[in-house]
């Protein structure tokens, strides 16, 4: 069942629907890390706008991603080649 939540990013309160609870927790979890590397941001780049720093979250969050889909493809393939090396080796057995 949806739920209407509220979550609060840099000081802005934003409405949002969570089709489940996971979701809900998920999405307050993420709510919570955006807030705790925008303030480190607050305090590392006082001069710079709220969207700026924004800004700064969501490349980095966006590099953490990518970087974790091509882990995520290297470690595909290396489960195959282990589960093919496995068919291998019980077929000669």
């Amino acid at each position: 069942m949806a739920q209407n939540i509220k979550l609060k990013i840099a000081g802005n309160e934003y409405p949002m629907v969570a089709s489940t609870p996971e979701m809900e927790e998920a999405m307050r979890l993420a709510a919570d890390e955006i807030n705790r590397k925008f303030n480190s941001y607050d305090s590392k780049y006082p001069d710079k706008t709220a969207l700026d720093k924004l800004i700064i979250v969501t490349l980095n969050e966006s590099v953490n991603r990518i970087a974790c889909q091509k882990r995520m493809q290297q470690l595909g393939a290396e489960a195959k080649e282990l589960q093919d090396d496995l068919d291998a080796y019980l077929a000669k057995v």
